[in-house]
């Protein structure tokens, strides 16, 4: 069983309200035996949403409580994307979930890279709020650019 970002199988969960898909993994995610997940819906943000970035960290200073999470407007978003990566860390467990393939760059699901907090599109080496989650806890994680190089 896989999960993966549910926007990368045209899901419009991002937070402009589109989605990131790539048709190799909507076929995938159409196959079945695939578990979508949007950790930011289900830390109870909404779609269409404000931008958001972790502030001087990575997902797992979040987990530690040294960074934050914040929007575009300057608001302290953190808990919910905390409560999110948990939810869908729960349901990735009911589910014998053994790898999980998600978008890089995002602040929940961003694995390698995230932006850098400063809302410039500029990135740094780290991985968003979930993703840490899941590899404390054992869960392989891919990019969904490197699960598409490894299909090549």
């Amino acid at each position: 069983m896989i999960l993966m970002s549910a926007c990368l199988a045209g899901v419009n969960c991002k937070y402009n309200g589109e989605s990131n898909l790539h048709p190799a993994l909507k076929d995938l995610a159409e196959q079945g035996d695939v578990l979508l997940v949007c950790p930011e819906e289900l830390g109870g943000l909404e779609v269409p949403r404000s931008p958001s970035e972790i502030m001087q960290g990575t997902g797992e200073d979040v987990l530690c409580g040294t960074a934050a999470v914040i929007n575009r407007e300057g608001k302290d978003i953190t808990s919910n994307f905390v409560k999110g990566a948990q939810t869908a860390l729960d349901l990735a467990k009911d589910q014998k979930i053994d790898l999980a393939i998600l978008r890089r760059r995002s602040p929940s699901c961003g694995c390698g890279f995230i932006y850098d907090g400063t809302f410039t599109s500029t990135l740094r080496s780290g991985d968003g709020v979930f993703v840490a989650l899941l590899k404390r806890n054992g869960i392989n994680v891919l990019s969904d650019e490197d699960y598409l190089r490894e299909l090549k």
